[in-house]
């Protein structure tokens, strides 16, 4: 990745607008002899350039530097971006939670959500992700990532160039536009310790010469293969069990299920010797203390409790996801004359994940007859004047299998447009359609309840070991096998910008942008009959019986969008260039909103250059935030209820996994910011560049729900309002509701160096580095709330780290380079919210480590046809560092940057036929 003051994509939002038409007019009426310069159009800006100064810097990566970084994905390539803060990967997306939006890959830009980071496909939007949730953003996962041959980063707002979602920044991924000839690419890779094997192949090919023939076709299909991998196949999940880490969030659902007990049927129990005498147990397991290992275990302070049985979940799951991903990109250009040109391009892609996790818990069956325990049990309590019932199992279905959704996310784009110069304007105008459908079927570990319940009570289905082969017979007749949520989103949008000279000023050309979009939004979603009659273990209310109606509703909204915006680019002198931009939007459903930018780039001498930005942004709520279905769920962590502990003294019997109730919100206003930035490149000797830009972010009326750890830890402030007690005191409902919650500060530091060697005998070696550092992240989390600082630490679902990079050592021979690399992510203050059974207290804060991983890729160009390419990821098996975060599923560490494959290798063979 390399920032240079003469090469660098260093747009802004405003323009970037380009500097490029500076001196490079004057230049071209005296040495007309020269072959003619091509302009070209760089992120951030509407107006066409031949100097890619602007500004601000842009980060350009190249399909080069993607080879370097091993990475076959947009998602996996995103990662290496220092400014992309806690991103939605597929770590968080294997989870028992029901929110929604399993399968979505999203950047987050500056942390500052998935939603206020814009993702393009060659300077154009796609479709975001379908399914409606809590994050409204583009699905990595339907990038082509195989056709990508840039990407340009740029890290500042641009909602005054692109709209809506730009606050943090945008990321375009940018093909090819014409091509001639047949690539051939193929990949395969492995880890060390097994699982998480990848296998990829590309095939491009193009025909027609756009001066000759006038006309090229050309497309690229990518296809991949990333193979799953079980927890049990990564020591650093082995050798840190839950039980003895972080007993408080294993489980009290287990095969064989535990018994709740009453008081005299304990006494049963000790008089037939099948507890010890003076024991207070009131949860029991026939198994214990043998249990069932690996993930049904005997953890004396596990919820089991001391004659019982626990489940530590993380021995039974999987913490990366099989998946097969198919892209396509077509592109047809025709030359209608010299200076313009029709084109198609079609984008079509799918990608098909399986997230498995551990087998469904059930612990809803209450009142059992004492007829269906063991045979010891159901003797010793089947004495006169014992109940005849137990009073609830708490088990886990491992007979139906792990629990396992098959994720399905289909986009496709196609473009109809014109692009070119008339008299002396540049324009471009397209119609587009783009679209995502996301699928969330259920395959495997789901089960009629109803018939499930009634199939133990009856004996058929045995809790505690193996069922008969009748009961083996019943579960499979009632297996769900059903697409349970089905969503599709459709922008249909005409766009188009013209841009030329108005007139000469001293530094070059004053140059002026217009531009305007029509876009229609319309986004259903379909629950299937099955889920809405709540009768999915699973997936289902508890709190209403099986069969009857559940509130998971059917939405079909639309929305319109109208918007208009102009730039300027104005070059004063040969060193002072300024850049103006503002734009205009109207929402059918938010009203309008107006935002400017302004952008000042000075270079007193060659060497040197100072670079500035100011303006506002917005983010128009989406349509899932407007008008989303309510969704019935747990809360994504487990929590301790401090009114509860006052009430019962004890952290145990307050900790758990509350019902929570997500609503939308039609009142909404948007997301307003402001931001500005300052930085400097300097290249103090050729082949040497430097460069820091400071940046500057608020953002206020932030569209978020208030935060289930924010509200429980405030019961004063948000009893009656958000969180639901019963008659007891315990909690029986939290609500989270999209709301306007307040603001979000932050600011920081991109750093950012390139130095190159002359070629010797040893060939030419080079260093370049892209670090973030944050100075400062601060959330409101209601209007009402104080500010409270993320950085440094994990926060209600997130961690914002203070220091962020990449370093590439490079060494090039000609045909033979190397590339050792550095990933890096500095460390912070824990969750700590977990608590010690055995003291029953909060744990001792942890301090999550820095994660640091090494890579080393090497290339041989054999011939101008034939290119190898091979390198190691992860050179030094560095694990994941431990966390006793409780918001995500995975435990024991935060999947949502780290990277639990551990050591692999891979190979990969270029062939080219031209």
């Amino acid at each position: 990745m390399t920032k240079h003051i003469s090469r660098a994509l260093q747009p802004t939002i405003l323009a970037a607008a380009i500097a490029a038409l500076m001196a490079q007019h004057a230049t071209a009426q005296t040495q007309a002899d020269e072959p003619k310069m091509h302009r070209v159009e760089i992120t951030g800006s509407s107006i066409k350039r031949i100097d890619t100064e602007t500004a601000l810097p842009v980060q350009l990566i190249s399909r080069e530097d993607i080879e370097k970084m091993g990475a076959t994905t947009a998602a996996e390539l995103v990662k290496n971006i220092s400014a992309n803060t806690a991103p939605v990967t597929d770590g968080p997306s294997i989870t028992d939670g029901t929110s929604g939006q399993r399968g979505l890959n999203g950047a987050n830009l500056r942390g500052l959500g998935v939603s206020s980071t814009l993702v393009l496909l060659n300077g154009r939007r796609l479709a975001n992700f379908a399914s409606p949730g809590d994050n409204s953003g583009v699905d990595l996962n339907n990038i082509p990532a195989g056709a990508i041959q840039r990407v340009e980063v740029l890290k500042d707002g641009a909602s005054a160039i692109y709209g809506t979602d730009a606050i943090g920044g945008v990321i375009n991924f940018i093909t090819r536009k014409d091509y001639t000839g047949i690539d051939l690419a193929a990949s395969a890779a492995g880890t060390q310790q097994g699982g998480a094997g990848k296998k990829t192949l590309s095939l491009s090919g193009g025909t027609g010469d756009l001066t000759t023939d006038r006309f090229n076709v050309f497309g690229v299909l990518d296809i991949q293969q990333l193979d799953r991998l079980r927890s049990g196949q990564r020591r650093f999940i082995s050798e840190h069990p839950l039980a003895t880490t972080l007993p408080a969030q294993m489980s009290s659902n287990t095969f064989p299920a535990n018994i709740d007990i009453s008081a005299a049927q304990r006494a049963a129990l000790i008089g037939a010797g099948l507890l010890p005498a003076g024991s207070r147990a009131s949860r029991v397991n026939p198994s214990a203390p043998k249990c069932n290992p690996p993930a049904t275990v005997y953890a004396e302070k596990g919820p089991g409790g001391v004659a019982g049985c626990s489940y530590d979940y993380m021995e039974d799951t999987e913490i990366y996801p099989d998946s097969r991903k198919i892209g396509f990109i077509g592109r047809a250009t025709f030359q209608l004359d010299p200076d313009n040109q029709l084109f198609a391009e079609l984008v079509q892609t799918q990608a098909k994940t399986k997230y498995v996790l551990s087998p469904n818990p059930v612990s809803t069956l209450r009142n059992l007859p004492v007829s269906i325990l063991p045979e010891a049990y159901r003797n010793a309590l089947s004495a006169p004047g014992l109940p005849g019932t137990v009073n609830r199992i708490r088990y886990r279905m491992a007979e139906a299998g792990n629990r396992t959704n098959d994720v399905t996310s289909t986009g496709q784009r196609l473009l109809l447009g014109a692009t070119g110069s008339i008299k002396g304007w540049d324009y471009d105008v397209a119609l587009g359609r783009a679209e995502n459908k996301a699928i969330d079927k259920y395959v495997d570990g789901y089960f009629l309840y109803d018939q499930f319940e009634a199939g133990v009570r009856s004996g058929a289905i045995n809790p505690f070991g193996p069922s008969s082969q009748a009961g083996r017979d019943l579960v499979n007749s009632i297996r769900v096998n059903d697409e349970a949520r089905n969503a599709k989103g459709v922008s249909t949008s005409l766009d188009g910008k013209m841009s030329r000279s108005l007139t000469t000023l001293a530094g070059g050309d004053l140059a002026l942008a217009v531009g305007g979009e029509l876009r229609h939004e319309h986004q259903t979603f379909r629950p299937s009959d099955l889920l809405r009659s709540n009768n999915i273990q699973g997936d289902r209310d508890s709190t209403i019986p099986a069969g009857e109606l559940a509130d998971v509703e059917t939405a079909d909204n639309t929305r319109k969008v109208a918007s208009v915006f102009t730039e300027v680019v104005a070059p004063f002198t040969k060193e002072l260039e300024m850049q103006f931009a503002v734009r205009y939007d109207h929402y059918s459903e938010v009203g309008n909103t107006t935002n400017p930018k302004i952008g000042l780039r000075w270079q007193p001498m060659q060497s040197l250059l100072v670079r500035a930005s100011a303006g506002t942004g917005f983010r128009a709520p989406s349509l899932s935030d407007l008008k989303r279905p309510t969704i019935f769920g747990t809360t994504a962590g487990i929590l301790t209820d401090p009114q509860c502990v006052k009430q019962e003294g004890s952290i145990d019997t307050c900790t758990d996994q509350w019902d929570v109730e997500r609503r939308s919100n039609a009142n909404l206003k948007p997301e307003k910011s402001r931001e500005f930035s300052l930085g400097v490149v300097f290249e103090p000797v050729k082949r040497t560049s430097l460069s820091i830009d400071y940046w500057n972010i608020e953002k206020r009326d932030v569209i978020s729900t208030l935060g289930e750890q924010v509200i429980i830890e405030n019961p004063a402030a948000y009893n009656g309002k958000y969180i639901q007690r019963d008659e007891d005191g315990f909690i029986s409902n939290i609500l989270l509701m999209k709301e306007n919650q307040g603001k979000l500060r932050t600011s920081g530091f991109d750093i950012a160096g390139d130095w190159r060697s002359e070629r010797g005998p040893w060939g030419r070696f080079g260093i370049n580095l892209s670090g973030t550092l944050i100075l400062h992240y601060d959330r409101q989390f209601g209007p009402a709330e104080p500010f409270r600082t993320n950085l440094g630490v994990f926060l209600n679902d997130q961690a914002i780290q203070k220091w962020r990079h990449r370093v590439n050592f490079e060494w090039d021979n000609g045909p033979v380079t190397l590339t050792l690399a550095n990933q890096y992510s500095m460390g912070y203050t824990d969750q700590n919210t977990t608590y010690d059974p055995y003291t029953d207290t909060l744990l001792p804060p942890n301090h999550v480590k820095y994660y640091s991983l090494w890579d080393l890729t090497g290339s041989w160009t054999i011939s101008k046809q034939l290119k190898v390419r091979a390198g190691v990821l992860n050179m030094f098996n560095a694990d994941p560092p431990f966390s006793n975060q409780a918001w995500f599923f995975l435990a024991g560490y935060d999947p949502s940057y780290t990277d639990p494959r551990g050591r692999s290798a891979f190979v990969s063979v270029n062939y080219s036929f031209r």
